[in-house]
């Protein structure tokens, strides 16, 4: 009897792994590559355009930078999650997660990747608003204005910059636990939406549900970090923090155990 011939195997234990700033990067084309989010992205920006247009036109006495830089950090507030959704749930929407997960089978990585190529996005897109805001802001100078440049630190920081993050770890938690891009939306306009209104009227017609909202409901304890000085007070960050874990953690955490155990088809 001859021998059996041992069919060749193919050894890439040694073959480094991809590096996840190239995961990150090819997530990031990906988000905007497709004509749903580059125009999805475009529209955004062009929507910031039009409001602060109409404010710097219609509003009535100064039209400072900061007040500018308000009013564009509003509108991402509302769509810019919408990107990230799109981002998280391509794999699932496009039945492309045989191909990435084929490419990379640790799907913790890919997680990461989208969570670093969505943050760039939102950075490229706030970057861009901040432009804008001071370009309507040279608007109403022209227009016979006096605005002022000086930019409060907390508006920058607590007004600007994180309440825009914080939307974006939202749509990422809430896409990460559907897995469904029109689903995700859905449930992103919910939270955003009708869970505020409904918070509201129950604080209108209960005080003792008034004064645990903020503890549960993420929206009711966002509120100062956009409003009056900026600046919230020790037992508000706690707000912040407990109702943060219950609409960004739990979700989340759930989301990545959903991950792990799904089978792509």
């Amino acid at each position: 009897m001859s021998a059996t011939t041992p069919a060749p195997t193919l050894d890439i234990s040694g073959t480094p792994r991809t590096p996840i700033t190239r995961l990150a990067s090819v997530e990031f084309r990906k988000a905007i590559d497709t004509r749903a989010g580059f125009w999805l992205a475009t529209s955004i920006l062009a929507l910031v355009m039009i409001v602060l247009l109409i404010f710097v036109l219609a509003v009535d006495g100064q039209k400072d930078f900061g007040d500018l830089l308000s009013v564009a950090g509003g509108v991402l507030g509302y769509f810019m999650p919408i990107l990230i959704i799109m981002l998280v749930t391509s794999e699932q929407s496009q039945r492309n997660g045989l191909v990435t997960f084929t490419l990379e089978p640790q799907r913790s990585r890919v997680v990461i990747a989208k969570f670093l190529a969505g943050l760039l996005l939102a950075g490229t897109v706030m970057i861009l608003a901040a432009v804008l805001a001071a370009a309507f802001t040279v608007l109403g100078a022209i227009t016979g204005s006096s605005p002022s440049w000086s930019l409060d630190a907390n508006l920058l920081f607590n007004g600007f910059v994180l309440s825009n993050v914080i939307g974006i770890l939202v749509g990422f938690a809430i896409s990460m636990l559907v897995m469904n891009t029109p689903a995700g939306i859905v449930a992103y306009f919910a939270y955003s939406l009708i869970l505020p209104t409904a918070a509201g009227i129950l604080s209108a017609l209960s005080s003792g549900f008034e004064k645990i909202a903020p503890w549960i409901e993420f929206n009711t304890a966002q509120t100062p970090l956009f409003t009056g000085d900026y600046q919230p007070s020790g037992e508000q960050w706690a707000q912040i923090a407990t109702s943060g874990f219950i609409w960004l953690i739990v979700p989340l955490a759930l989301g990545l155990w959903r991950l792990m155990r799904i089978e792509f088809k």
